[in-house]
């Protein structure tokens, strides 16, 4: 099972040129002979929304969705807006996923007060899919860059979000007399994969503070990098090509997964050639068995 992150930036890249089947076929590229990935989760997508530089309103859900058939799409805003026409403009992530899709959760994260920083709100999308080893919980979400206040409330909440949903794993609920009604159980199993561009270092404390173990059953989360290289300085996700927003190549794109899968975990890789972002796509590999 092989999964890919990114943060497309809305398709802009640093040519400045807002491009989404090149965003597509550089996935592809980076697929390679292994065929499509079977799970992307993209970060900064936008519908309607012109105002982002280079734009031009375009639905980029449904041009990813063309330019990727095959892979059920899934949206989360985190921005809705009025565009002023009567219509809406959204920004936020996605999943593609080639492989069944069962239940979609949408979490707004918090967005504690702090007036003396730009912030928006975010997202955390979360599918359920069914891989060869049985369900699995994927998650994509993009964390506030400005505020290390709000970005830490937004690392609790993912974490309570994960004891949850690891809860009802331990102890499902029932649905009797509710089949086929939205009351319908469906499987949410603890093992997950949560991905992104999370807009803190390797080294922060905001990452320590998400790979933390929990008091009860849940499975801590485990960083994909550090399962496979140990405590060998993460590759760089930007900054490989000259950005405005770090002084030097940092990692700020991760692909944690829940202890229980870190023994599956067979590969993980960044693009360091593309520059249609400003970010670096992520992937990473686990074993079917």
């Amino acid at each position: 099972m092989r999964l890919l992150s990114w943060n497309i930036q809305w398709g802009r890249g640093l040519d400045g040129r807002v491009d989404l089947p090149r965003i597509a076929a550089t996935i592809r590229a980076i697929a390679g002979d292994k065929g499509d990935f079977d799970v992307i989760c993209l970060q900064e997508v936008a519908v309607n929304f012109p105002g982002l530089a280079g734009s031009r309103g375009e639905d980029q859900i449904a041009q990813l969705a063309a330019c990727l058939p095959g892979h059920t799409p899934i949206y989360a805003p985190a921005t809705d807006l009025p565009d002023g026409l009567g219509g809406r403009k959204l920004f936020g992530n996605a999943i593609l996923s080639r492989l069944p899709v069962g239940q979609v959760y949408r979490h707004l994260l918090p967005w504690p007060a702090d007036p003396a920083t730009p912030s928006m709100q975010r997202v955390l999308l979360e599918a359920v899919v069914d891989t060869a080893f049985g369900p699995l919980r994927v998650m994509t979400t993009h964390l506030e860059y400005y505020s290390a206040r709000i970005r830490a409330a937004q690392i609790e909440a993912i974490r309570a979000l994960h004891a949850e949903a690891c809860a009802h794993a331990r102890a499902p609920r029932q649905g009797k007399g509710e089949e086929g009604g939205s009351f319908a159980v469906l499987p949410r199993p603890a093992s997950a994969l949560l991905c992104g561009d999370m807009n803190f270092p390797a080294g922060a404390p905001e990452r320590s503070r998400l790979l933390a173990p929990y008091p009860d059953a849940t499975p801590a989360w485990r960083d994909s990098w550090e399962v496979l290289h140990g405590n060998a300085p993460h590759a760089p996700t930007v900054g490989i090509h000259p950005v405005d927003f770090v002084d030097a190549p940092a990692c700020f794109d991760f692909v944690f997964l829940s202890a229980d899968l870190a023994p599956r975990l067979r590969g993980h890789g960044i693009d360091r050639e593309t520059s249609a972002s400003d970010h670096q796509p992520v992937w990473v590999e686990l074993a079917d068995s």
